[in-house]
């Protein structure tokens, strides 16, 4: 099964723990850096899997679909309209495993490392 690309509708922006500078001091600081804006598809899970998520004691709210990429893993995080998700995982297609990937998400503030 083939991921369409109609189905990647989002713009979202991954992100990496790493260093930034204080724009006042110019101080390296602990933050997050961009590492790549691909078109994504995010899914909320839905109320019958988030019960389900919720019985097992997970954290995961939502799922976001890619192309696949190698160097997205979990601890990273994704920025989708203002909203902040920290990659739970990564489950590759179960073809190739070189086609999509299957991201499950918790939304909240992850403070970088």
């Amino acid at each position: 099964m083939a991921l369409r690309a109609g189905n990647l509708r989002h713009r979202v922006t991954i992100q990496q723990p790493g260093t930034t500078r204080d724009p006042n001091t110019g101080e390296s600081i602990p933050g997050w850096v961009d590492v790549a804006t691909v078109w994504a598809s995010v899914e909320p899970l839905s109320a019958r899997e988030f019960i389900a998520a919720s019985a097992t004691q997970s954290k995961v709210s939502a799922r976001i679909v890619m192309r696949h990429r190698a160097d997205v893993t979990a601890g990273m995080r994704i920025t989708h309209r203002g909203r902040l998700y920290n990659i739970e995982g990564d489950l590759p297609d179960n073809e190739s495993g070189l086609e999509w990937l299957t991201l499950p998400v918790s939304e909240g503030v992850s403070d970088g490392g």
